[in-house]
């Protein structure tokens, strides 16, 4: 079982940055495939960014590329999402997942273990 906590959310305005943490824990938790998506009241949930168990891969949803940034520090098990230049449309529920799988994947359904989430608002 691999358990997350993410952090880092708030109310920003438009143009700024925020930096997500995602801290994981419990068996067999480190190294994994990890993937940050977020779900807009009334949406689907969407893949934001994903990046390998050793860091040396990552991926990013055009909506958010060249403005998200997401990293990890596998001696803290812990991935960040920095997202900057927001957008009021960035605002969503934003979450971490963990696969089992080593290969890095975009759908939520490919994605084992989930966060809590953290709500992250921009203002306009």
């Amino acid at each position: 079982q691999v358990h997350m906590v993410e952090s880092g959310g708030g109310l920003v305005q438009a143009g700024g940055s925020l930096r997500l943490s995602c801290a994981a824990s419990g068996r067999n938790s480190g190294n994994r495939v990890m993937g940050w998506f977020r779900q807009a009241p009334g949406k689907e949930r969407e893949f934001v960014a994903g990046i390998s168990g050793g860091g040396g891969s990552t991926v990013y949803a055009d909506s958010v590329k060249g403005r998200f940034t997401t990293s990890r520090d596998n001696a803290k098990n812990t991935v960040y999402l920095q997202m900057n230049s927001l957008k009021p449309e960035d605002t969503a529920t934003y979450y971490c997942a963990a696969r089992i799988g080593a290969l890095l994947r975009t759908a939520a359904r490919e994605y084992d273990y989930w966060g809590q989430g953290t709500q992250v608002t921009v203002s306009s």
